[in-house]
């Protein structure tokens, strides 16, 4: 979708850490249920795996996501991209790389996928943990805490400047939580993520201490972190 050269940059250089959610966040609606209404009723197994290749490529990004990518990816000296998703790295890493944006991203934690004998895709969970609030699989706070402890050793001990979040749904409340009062969590506008983080507002019953800022396009994070690129430091 968009094609670029990549220069290495070292991972000193980035500043700020930029977490992305993929089912209706990066791609605009869920990858599992795009690749359920393509397949056919009667598909011989060895065809399955070239059907969900298929079935993924053409989900549609979020509206004004690649131009989000494309602002991040001129902008690579100052954001790290990784991806923190419920669905599978199959689904995942089809979409990227047929976009042409897989390289934008350092990390990709989700659930690992392979397919077995049959030619159907079988799913792993991510981990185990003990967060009650999260699905058995995965809590997103979890690998966001380890995440900056992992890299924050790894850059001699300079952890980023900021964090931003971006995401919508149930399961991205959970590691917003971790976000400080420098970080910014952006919530997809009449989502599940974005109507939970009002309720907690109005009844005050968790302290949330990143900024929120509501997004409908890509174009509106790409405005907040342009206009707010000046006082990022």
């Amino acid at each position: 979708m968009f094609h670029t050269l990549f220069r290495v940059v070292s991972s000193q250089d980035q500043r700020f850490l930029v977490l992305f959610d993929f089912d209706e966040t990066i791609i605009n609606e869920s990858s599992d249920d795009a690749v359920v209404q393509a397949l056919p009723s009667k598909q011989l197994p060895d065809g399955l795996k070239n059907s969900y290749r298929r079935a993924v490529e053409k989900i549609p990004p979020t509206p004004g996501l690649l131009n989000l990518l494309q602002y991040l990816q001129s902008h690579k000296q100052d954001y790290e991209l990784v991806v923190v998703s419920d669905a599978n790295m199959f689904f995942i890493e089809t979409w990227l790389e047929r976009a042409g944006v897989r390289k934008l991203f350092q990390k990709i934690f989700t659930n690992p996928a392979s397919f077995d004998d049959t030619g159907r895709l079988v799913l792993f969970p991510f981990h185990s943990h003990s967060c009650s609030g999260c699905p058995d699989n995965m809590c997103k706070q979890v690998i966001l805490r380890e995440y900056l402890a992992k890299r924050q050793k790894e850059r001699d001990g300079a952890p980023f400047q900021r964090v931003f979040y971006i995401g919508d749904g149930a399961n991205d409340i959970c590691p917003s939580l971790a976000l400080g009062s420098r970080d910014t969590a952006f919530p997809r506008r009449d989502f599940p993520m974005h109507r939970l983080l009002l309720e907690m507002q109005q009844s005050r019953a968790a302290q949330f201490k990143a900024n929120i800022v509501p997004w409908v396009s890509g174009e509106d994070i790409v405005k907040y972190l342009a206009g707010a690129s000046t006082g990022l430091a």
